[in-house]
Order: C-alpha cells, then structure tokens, then sequence
C-alpha cells in the first residue's frame, strides 16, 4: 500500500441541501491574535494546468456542530495565502 494514501485524513463536509461529502483535508490551522480557525482542504480536482485545487474555509465551533464558513476580508485571505506559502516551502 502507497503510505502518501494511507496519511490521507478524509473530513465530512454537510452542505447546504443534505447531502454529505467526503474532501481531503490537508491542513487546518488558528491564528493566535484572532483565536480563527481554518481548513485546507481539496477534492482532488485538476484545473486546466493539472493543478489540485485547493478550497479554504472558516471553522465556527459555537455550536454542537463544526460550521465552514467564508473568508470575510482581504487582510484575512492576505494571512492565509502566507501560511500557504510558508506550509509549501516546507513541504520542499
């Protein structure tokens, strides 16, 4: 067995209609100043140049259930694409 697929962390998504989803996470992550939440993850889908895409979300857990929700401002995406970047200079 190939141990990149056996290190694969699989994260259940609910969407809006009902119905379930299985997507890849690859890494989630808190800012300290803020105490927000985030998940990358993907669901290995290529775009034209065979790039993975990858999706971001926030997490909101004040309720029984973990929420995704959107990233709300541009300082905020600014933020995350550095860690996004620091994460795969590491992974070199």
């Amino acid at each position: 067995m190939d141990s990149q697929v056996a290190d694969k962390k699989v994260l259940s998504i609910i969407k809006e209609d009902g119905t379930k989803e299985e997507v890849e996470l690859l890494v989630c992550f808190e800012f300290n100043d803020t105490k927000k939440e985030y998940v990358v993850y993907t669901r290995n889908e290529k775009d034209e140049n065979g790039n993975v895409t990858i999706y971001v979300s926030s997490v909101d857990r004040s309720g029984d259930t973990p929420v995704l929700g959107s990233i709300e401002s541009d300082e905020e995406w600014s933020r995350i694409k550095d860690v996004l970047r620091e994460l795969s200079k590491n992974d070199d």
